[in-house]
């Protein structure tokens, strides 16, 4: 029987609270977090386990950080990106947030930091078409315009990943400042 298993993520920005259920469920069934993994979460087989996770974002976290939460009960239990923290806990033991202006503000945090990236990667396509564009006006062009389409389809196709990848976490997390300032 395997001893780890994978599970996906639904998002972060769009399903934390279902992440942590879903990981929550698993530990009640002998199989605990052991670190994130692209686009999920690697488990592994343990006893049977009553615990509940979250997470916090916390760009250059010291050894305070951790010790506060500990203090508090919280076990770390593993960072992604050097800013996500994955924190368990036995059941009772009070959450890491607990009102609705903390969670506005770790929300609010994520959005702009987001928002930030996401615009950036929106300004590099921008920049990507514009460039292109004057590129097949160039007297050279109709020489190289194979190897010139292959190359800017090649770095806009990495361009556009990135800003889904920084565009959509933003999405989720201008949703859920709205939906914590109601």
């Amino acid at each position: 029987m395997a001893q780890t298993k994978y599970i996906s993520s639904g998002g972060l920005a769009f399903d934390e609270e279902k992440d942590m259920r879903k990981l929550a469920d698993l530990a009640r069934k002998g199989w605990v977090f052991e670190k994130f993994s692209f686009l999920g979460y690697k488990l592994r087989k343990s006893s049977p386990e009553e615990l509940q996770y979250a997470l916090d974002y916390r760009k250059e976290a010291d050894e305070d950080y951790f010790a506060y939460f500990e203090e508090a009960g919280w076990k770390h239990e593993g960072t992604s990106g050097g800013y996500i923290h994955l924190f368990s806990a036995p059941k009772g033991i009070a959450p890491i947030y607990t009102d609705q202006s903390s969670i506005l503000e770790k929300y609010q945090i994520e959005k702009k930091s987001m928002g930030k990236a996401a615009l950036l990667m929106l300004f590099v396509n921008i920049a990507l078409t514009v460039v292109f564009y004057l590129f097949t006006t160039a007297s050279f062009y109709q020489i190289y315009e194979t190897p010139i389409k292959l190359t800017f389809t090649v770095i806009e196709a990495i361009a556009l990943i990135g800003l889904i990848f920084t565009g959509l976490p933003y999405l989720g997390y201008v949703y859920r400042v709205r939906k914590w300032k109601r």
